[in-house]
Parts: structure tokens; C-alpha cells; sequence
């Protein structure tokens, strides 16, 4: 019996309520990260939808260029874009090796000029934890992906 004095818990319940806490975190949390890294590559996917718009867009008014000759080129400052600094992109993917969402992205022009052609890869930046697959894109438009390795254009196509 429980005296008047004696209000409050016992060492049990609070045992049995924090067991149950901890049973439904180890629920939780892998779902999170799992929802986590979906979010990762759909980020990843849109990052590289933008950079192929900003790519046509600038091969559309720079023709004499061709591609562009990197990333960086396509951000810029100012309020008159140039060749050097065409402002088609956001300064969080106009750099050299841009990292966001997770995800690394390696530009790579193709050769000659005009610049007739660019390749595009994404890569997680910590395999498994801030995403499953490697995307790639060119010229084409075409994004490719594949689980656990770098992707190339011979991979298949996302939506097929």
C-alpha cells in the first residue's frame, strides 16, 4: 500500500516508459534517414535540371562559345550578364565543384570550340547516408542514374 507521502512513479514504470520510447526510435529513425536521402536526390535531380537550362540557355546566347567552360561561369554578380558571368545560375552551384543537398557535382566541358558538349555527375557525398544513386547528365538533356557507383550516360535514364 501507498502512502499519502509516497506519490510519484516507480523505478519499473519509468523503466517500462523509457523502454518504450526507445523501441519507437529505432522505428523512427531509419525512416528519417531513408525520407532523408529520397529528398537528397530529388534536390540532386532539380540541381541538375537547372544547370541543363542555365548550360541551353547560355550555349543559346553565347553560340560562338559553345558550352560553357565551367560552372562558375554560368553564376555571376551584377545586373549584365557577359560571357564570363552569364547569371543563369545560383552562386551555390556556380563553382568549381560545387556540394549540395548532399551531393557533389563534377562539370566537365567537352573539348574544341566552340565547346559542343558538357558532362554533368552528381555523386553522394557520403554514399548511403546523404543518398543511394549517382546521377549523370550531358548535352543531351538526358538524366542517368545508378546505384553505387559513378553513372554514365550508358546507365539508365531516370522515368524509364
Amino acid at each position: 500500500m501507498r502512502h499519502a507521502s509516497q506519490a510519484g512513479f516507480s523505478l519499473i514504470e519509468l523503466l517500462i516508459v523509457v523502454t518504450i520510447i526507445l523501441i519507437l526510435a529505432a522505428i523512427a529513425i531509419p525512416k528519417l534517414i531513408a525520407v532523408k536521402m529520397v529528398a537528397n536526390e530529388a534536390a540532386t535531380v532539380s540541381n541538375m535540371r537547372s544547370i541543363d537550362s542555365a548550360e541551353t540557355a547560355y550555349i543559346a546566347q553565347y553560340p560562338g562559345i559553345g558550352f560553357s567552360a565551367s560552372l562558375i561561369v554560368l553564376g555571376g554578380a551584377g545586373v549584365t550578364p557577359t560571357s564570363n558571368a552569364a547569371l543563369l545560375l545560383d552562386e551555390s552551384l556556380a563553382q568549381a565543384k560545387p556540394t549540395k543537398s548532399g551531393y557533389t557535382f563534377t562539370y566537365t566541358p567537352g573539348g574544341g570550340a566552340p565547346i559542343a558538349s558538357y558532362a554533368l555527375n552528381a555523386d553522394a557525398a557520403i554514399q548511403n547516408v546523404t543518398g543511394v544513386r549517382h546521377f549523370f547528365t550531358d548535352s543531351s538533356g538526358i538524366i542517368h542514374y545508378k546505384v553505387g557507383a559513378p553513372a554514365t550516360a550508358a546507365d539508365p535514364a531516370l522515368g524509364s
